[in-house]
């Protein structure tokens, strides 16, 4: 019988177990502590009696995913190249933000969106993470950021790395409680925000999910061309989309990121930005404008710095709030749209 492994389960289920054993309360919180601040096994947690540790091994797997690969910009962007037990590799990033990083994690092998303006999307879908490959994926970055950058606090997380996040829901809602719950872990919802080109059914469940941070990749206000771009707009419209987000309680303290690619030629003009104006008004939000980052075989352009905050400045003018995302990591393929595992 094959092994559950510890990080696909979150804390009180683990809690819950080991008192079923007659174990007190308290040492499981220093093993977990130990294995993800410092990559250490149970038998190596030397305040766990060697009767519970075994059990702990006979019962649940431990192991972790591998850095194959670790390149650093100039900017300080880190991009790591991840292997998982089957060989399979994603890329995460560790993004600078204010004297901290902010980790990237991926959610799937590839995708199957097929975005027309990112990498990733180029490279299909191969298969679904697990749970502690989601997992597994912040804390061995994580231990290298503290080895390397002396990064002692938990990194905030974005879900933005390759794959539809919510097209894999229940593995990444799992992945989720445990990074919310586990001692040595234990992020607060806030830290966590998931980024979605509008996949339906995943985001129906959007409220089985703690209390984090939600970005909808829009990119256009007009259906056609947002197809062009998200070719899942065809099955999942903008209209359809927003109908979804309007049955969602939203408030002051509780606001939707829309995520804005801004493509030379293509998206960027007065018209554009006054509809995403009038789209995106109706909910308490913050539009993310994102200068496109070319790769190698892109069919966009970036535009030039001018038109950015002159876009920026036309959304300002109907009263939206809009700020400019810096672009980090690009000469190592490591911003928005440039994962495909090239290093």
């Amino acid at each position: 019988m094959e092994k559950k492994h510890i990080l696909s389960i979150d804390y009180p289920t683990l809690q819950k177990w080991w008192g079923s054993h007659g174990q007190g309360l308290g040492p499981e919180k220093i093993m977990m502590r130990e294995f993800v601040g410092k990559g250490k096994l149970p038998q190596e947690s030397v305040q766990i009696a060697s009767e519970h540790f075994r059990r702990v091994i006979d019962t649940y797997s431990w192991d972790l995913p591998k850095i194959v690969e670790r390149r650093e910009s100039s900017d300080t962007t880190i991009k790591y190249l991840i292997e998982f037990s089957d060989g399979k590799r994603v890329e995460s990033v560790a993004v600078p933000f204010n004297k901290k990083y902010t980790l990237c994690l991926s959610t799937q092998v590839g995708c199957g969106m097929k975005c027309s303006f990112c990498f990733t999307g180029e490279q299909g879908l191969s298969r679904n993470l697990l749970p502690q490959e989601i997992t597994g994926q912040y804390i061995v970055v994580w231990l290298d950021l503290k080895k390397t950058k002396k990064h002692k606090v938990t990194p905030n997380i974005v879900f933005m790395g390759q794959g539809e996040p919510l097209h894999n829901f229940d593995h990444l809602k799992t992945a989720i409680l445990g990074l919310t719950s586990i001692p040595g872990l234990a992020l607060g919802p806030k830290q966590i925000t998931v980024s979605t080109v509008g996949y339906l059914p995943g985001l129906s469940r959007w409220e089985e999910l703690p209390a984090i941070n939600l970005a909808i990749s829009l990119h256009s206000p007009y259906e056609l061309e947002r197809s062009e771009l998200i070719p899942m707009n065809n099955a999942f419209s903008i209209s359809k989309l927003f109908a979804l987000l309007e049955s969602f309680s939203w408030g002051r303290r509780k606001l939707i990121n829309f995520e804005y690619l801004l493509i030379k030629d293509k998206n960027d003009s007065k018209e554009h930005a006054y509809a995403l104006a009038e789209l995106t008004s109706q909910f308490p939000c913050m539009v993310n404008i994102i200068p496109f980052n070319p790769y190698p075989g892109s069919l966009y352009q970036r535009p030039p710095e001018a038109k950015v905050e002159e876009f920026k400045a036309w959304l300002v003018e109907k009263k939206v709030r809009a700020m400019v995302r810096v672009t980090k990591g690009d000469e190592i393929l490591a911003a928005c749209g440039q994962l495909a595992n090239q290093f």
